[in-house]
């Protein structure tokens, strides 16, 4: 498929459909396999928040709790519950059912854009620019070329294309089993160019901020999901989207990960643009766990 046929099917992913009075139906992943990926019901919840909103006000949060992993082939179900309609903020919640069943919750802030004080205290890393590192892709094929045996449901998920381009500064949890600082930096962009819709963008936003995230909290261990050695799920979800940003255009992805413990692993993000202004912020936690042999 071609980026445009990518990035086309994902605009379809996350447009939600309609389905009588605050509810939406989400469709399926084009050749989807197994769990349903985070970000997919992340950004179509807040597709489905956003058109409840009111005229004129814009996401600048969401906090989401997965309860059940989504399986692919089914279609998800979405309620919205417009709990508050202020003058300046409004607030949705939603539900996301698969089969009848819970598998997210979701909550959605909303505000009318005005005029504030401004301020960020938030530098950007200084990494080399998307322009000089290998792709996504290359680094997969280059990493199925060393793994040698693999499954053929790894090597599946390893080798689809996909409507987010990334490239990485350094190594990725999968990448290698050294052990490294919780640290990591990728640059993102749709594979191609997005209708001029700002809620569509920030939901890529939001869909591509399920990627990478997770496995920062891996880093200092030197395991990896890819390996099969990790097992793990996220547990929550949280965007702050601090200013518009077109998700078509190079953004960096900068994670770490300042704690691990009891089966958890707590995991940041911060998301900038080209001009190093910071779009958004990221928070999550996921279980993490050493897969047990035998």
């Amino acid at each position: 498929m071609t980026p445009e046929q990518l990035v086309a099917g994902l605009v379809r992913l996350l447009t939600v459909t309609p389905a009588g009075d605050n509810a939406f139906t989400g469709g399926q992943q084009s050749g989807g396999i197994g769990r349903v990926f985070g970000g997919q019901v992340i950004a179509q919840a807040l597709q489905s928040a956003q058109v409840t909103a009111p005229e004129g006000m814009e996401a600048h949060s969401l906090h989401a709790y997965f309860l059940r992993g989504g399986r692919e082939g089914v279609d998800i179900d979405y309620a919205v519950a417009a709990d508050f309609d202020g003058r300046s903020f409004a607030n949705r919640r939603v539900v996301a059912r698969q089969d009848g069943s819970a598998i997210l919750n979701l909550t959605a802030s909303f505000q009318l854009p005005e005029e504030g004080l401004e301020h960020d205290d938030c530098p950007m890393p200084d990494v080399p620019a998307p322009e000089d590192l290998p792709s996504d892709t290359e680094m997969r094929k280059k990493f199925l070329a060393e793994m040698g045996e693999i499954s053929d449901a790894q090597r599946e998920l390893m080798t689809r294309p996909r409507p987010i381009e990334m490239r990485t500064s350094g190594k990725l949890h999968w990448m290698n089993a050294d052990k490294k600082p919780p640290h990591a930096h990728s640059w993102f962009r749709a594979a191609a160019a997005l209708p001029d819709d700002p809620a569509l963008h920030r939901a890529v936003i939001a869909y591509a901020s399920d990627y990478t995230l997770l496995g920062t909290s891996a880093l200092p261990h030197g395991l990896s999901w890819a390996r099969g050695e990790l097992k793990g799920a996220s547990l929550d979800h949280a965007i702050w989207f601090h200013r518009p940003a077109r998700a078509d255009e190079w953004l960096l992805y900068a994670t770490d990960s300042p704690w691990s413990g009891g089966g958890r692993g707590f995991n940041r993000g911060r998301i900038f643009n080209r001009d190093g202004e910071l779009v958004a912020s990221v928070a999550q936690e996921g279980v993490v766990r050493k897969a047990r042999r035998g």
